[in-house]
């Protein structure tokens, strides 16, 4: 499995944003984050950091 969790980085705390994350898109509102599921979310963020052995992305919003 390749997918990754997305965490929002808020200070010095990462909270969960949604999990196993497949594919992350530009969005005229963001960032539009796939899971193996199907579902969607949209997120006013930009990408922080990628930990691809930790299976992370971690976004901060803007």
């Amino acid at each position: 499995m390749c997918e990754s969790h997305a965490y929002v980085r808020r200070g010095d705390k990462e909270e969960l944003f949604m999990e196993n994350v497949d594919r992350v898109r530009p969005h005229q509102d963001g960032l539009l984050l796939e899971n193996i599921f199907g579902q969607q979310k949209i997120i006013k963020a930009r990408i922080k950091e990628l930990a691809l052995v930790d299976h992370k992305i971690i976004l901060e919003e803007e």
